[in-house]
């Protein structure tokens, strides 16, 4: 048998570190959220789970801040995690405020039209846009952890478009994450100990590779 380099093992070694740290500080992030799934009935505490959303997503731009770096050989993941965070809060929470508050009327719309004669039509039609704004979401906090100084605007548009441009890694992008829901769902110590990270990593390398038509352009222009 063949023995393993060290290079092999350092490898492993700064994934697992990365998948670890990663999990912790987007617990850390998110706590007050996750908090809230855990200890309450999401049917019931929907209002307060619309409020928390949104500080999630900072959170996430910094992981995927983390990912980028790592991927890169630079920073280290918590201080990639850190600076990606105060590089990006602001647009990503903005970005958040705008899609959890266009979620909330789509799924109160779904709900309303749940029990009404037109739901064969309705109710489909806003699972599509519930869907598309998940994906938008997406892309535009990846897009937002690979250029933070991009007009929110922009990230927008440009996510919107990609996204449905690119549907088919969007598509395994939101599966992955509706697993990773599913997961959590039923077994929270496991999604967010271990399989979070890999999830995002999942969803943040399709989502990157989507926005590279407009990653390329804005490499190009700066050059």
């Amino acid at each position: 048998m063949k023995r393993i380099s060290h290079s092999t093992i350092a490898t492993i070694i700064g994934v697992v570190y990365l998948a670890l740290i990663t999990n912790l500080l987007l617990i850390a992030a998110c706590l007050p959220f996750i908090v809230l799934l855990v200890t309450t009935d999401p049917m019931l505490s929907w209002p307060l789970l619309a409020i928390t959303a949104p500080f999630c997503a900072p959170g996430l731009t910094a992981a995927f801040t983390a990912f980028r770096e790592n991927s890169a050989g630079g920073l280290s993941p918590v201080r990639a995690f850190v600076a990606g965070w105060r590089a990006t809060w602001r647009r990503s929470l903005a970005l958040g405020l705008i899609v959890t508050g266009v979620a909330v009327v789509l799924l109160v719309d779904v709900r309303f039209f749940s029990d009404s004669p037109l739901s064969v039509v309705v109710v489909p039609a806003l699972g599509v846009l519930t869907a598309l704004t998940a994906s938008v979401a997406l892309v535009g906090l990846v897009a937002i952890s690979e250029a933070p100084k991009a007009r929110l605007l922009d990230v927008v548009k440009a996510a919107a478009y990609l996204a449905l441009r690119r549907w088919y890694f969007t598509a395994v992008s939101i599966a992955v994450l509706a697993i990773q829901a599913a997961l959590f769902a039923s077994i929270p110590a496991i999604a967010l100990g271990i399989t979070a990270a890999p999830a995002l990593y999942l969803a943040w390398a399709n989502s990157r590779f989507t926005l590279r038509p407009v990653l390329d352009t804005d490499e190009v222009a700066a050059a």
